[in-house]
């Protein structure tokens, strides 16, 4: 059975649901394509250059916590004022990353966007290591990352338990909840797949492992209709935690009352901040992947406008979000807070706000032409450069909020140390070191889900 859909013109892409599929393919066309990239094909020579250099990265991360962890918080650049730094930044940063995984899988999976079949899988991988990344910084700066148990509300001897009034204690539960969710849709949705990887191993190991983590399938009715049940579920489930999670994370800032951070805006924009650096990432790593792996027949150049289309739209909700920060300061009447605006535009970090400025707010701007959206190496640069700018706004946040308190006496500068940078470019390391192993060894993109929408395409055609 061989289906075809010729590619609509873009005033009508977003009208129609079926992804795009490439003439001459059939359910055992896209299940031998995709499954040959975990078990036949011959693993490329990128993916070992790209394992090492990750690997040896994420030894740098190794050392660098053994350090920590045997002389103290210390050896980063934290200091009076700036008790917050580098650990907070790149926590939050790696947080918002993960948004778009359960984004793309939760809600629109539940607002019937079939589009996202093609990138669902590999978003949702990425939302589990950035989260896995995140939660190392929180952990390590609590100086004592063996008593984190102290967290939980478990019985005890002494009767003492976390203090619940603490934005630090709904972090705890928030990305606890968020990656357990996260990680049971992400496997609920390979279960298939790992029953087809199962049934096409030709080494006996692999189909030990594969068969284990397929959990019995065998594909009848009453495994399907629970498997549906199920990830319908979860679905729920994970859509309000898009919004919850970062929205708990932003009051990290918005309950105290440094001048910066005593904003009621901080909820709804940390959360279109998270979204729009989450796009960015997931643009970043899949317009080269799909040209490696020759998947441009089921990531299509429509997946990569809708996607663009996105982090345009949330970059503009975050752009918005910067003149309302100004505007807020500057109608306040408070005069630290006003200053505080003036040290972003003027101070001695000024040449990093204007910077995160121009990589937010005005870079984006040029996916508003087609030619632009219709180029993958144009939206590959305007992720880097988004990218970039999101982790630059979490400096301008916490590290340039903190270092001119309410005294000039108290004021101080910041800069970051050598252990500050390996413990970030580790967590980089590591973040591609499990991603290179998730493409290795899983399949990329949901191959069940592929072969369900090959009736709608065809549907799709004759309407079309």
């Amino acid at each position: 059975m061989s289906q075809r859909v010729d590619e609509p013109h873009d005033d009508m892409r977003m009208h129609i649901t079926a992804p795009v599929i490439e003439p001459g393919y059939d359910f055992g066309t896209v299940t031998d394509k995709i499954s040959a990239i975990v078990l036949r094909r011959r693993t490329p020579p990128g993916w070992f250059f790209g394992f090492s250099i990750s690997f040896i990265i994420t030894m740098i991360l190794m050392v660098t916590i053994t350090h920590l962890v045997l002389t103290g918080i210390g050896i980063w650049g934290n200091n009076q004022p700036v008790g917050w730094s580098f650990d907070i930044i790149n926590f939050v940063w790696w947080i918002g990353i993960g948004h778009a995984g359960t984004l793309i899988s939760a809600i629109l999976l539940l607002f019937r966007q079939t589009w996202r079949t093609s990138i669902n899988r590999f978003a949702e991988a990425m939302t589990l290591f950035a989260v896995a990344c995140a939660g190392l910084f929180p952990l390590l700066h609590t100086g004592r990352p063996w008593l984190a148990y102290w967290l939980f509300p478990y019985p005890n001897t002494m009767g003492i338990q976390p203090q619940f009034r603490s934005p630090l204690m709904w972090d705890v539960f928030a990305v606890s909840t968020y990656g357990t969710v996260s990680a049971l849709f992400w496997f609920i949705g390979l279960i298939p797949d790992f029953a087809t990887l199962r049934d096409r191993a030709k080494s006996r190991f692999f189909q030990v492992v594969y068969g284990m983590l397929s959990l019995g399938w065998r594909g009848s009715a009453r495994h399907w209709f629970r498997y549906e049940t199920t990830y319908l579920l979860l679905a729920g489930l994970a859509t309000p935690l898009v919004l919850s999670v970062h929205t708990i994370v932003s009051f990290d800032f918005a309950v105290s009352v440094i001048p910066g951070w005593h904003a009621t805006i901080f909820p709804p924009y940390f959360v279109a901040g998270a979204i729009y650096a989450g796009f960015a990432m997931v643009l970043l790593l899949t317009i080269p992947i799909r040209k490696l792996y020759g998947l441009e027949d089921f990531i299509t150049g429509r997946h990569i406008r809708n996607m663009a289309k996105i982090m345009l739209a949330t970059g503009l909700l975050v752009a918005y979000s910067y003149m309302v920060e100004t505007f807020t300061a500057w109608y306040s009447g408070n005069a630290y807070e006003e200053y505080m605006i003036f040290n972003r535009f003027k101070g001695p970090y000024m040449w990093l706000y204007w910077l995160l400025i121009f990589c937010n707010a005005v870079a984006p701007q040029v996916l508003w032409f087609r030619r632009v959206r219709h180029s993958n190496v144009a939206i590959w640069i305007v992720s880097i450069i988004v990218s970039v700018g999101m982790w630059l706004e979490r400096f301008i946040i916490i590290p340039v909020s903190l270092h001119r308190d309410f005294l000039p006496s108290s004021w101080g500068m910041y800069a970051p140390t050598l252990w500050d940078w390996t413990m970030f470019i580790g967590t980089i390391g590591m973040f591609f070191l499990l991603l290179l192993l998730f493409i290795r060894f899983l399949p990329m993109i949901s191959i069940f889900e592929m072969r369900t929408i090959l009736p709608q395409a065809e549907i799709r055609e004759e309407e079309a």
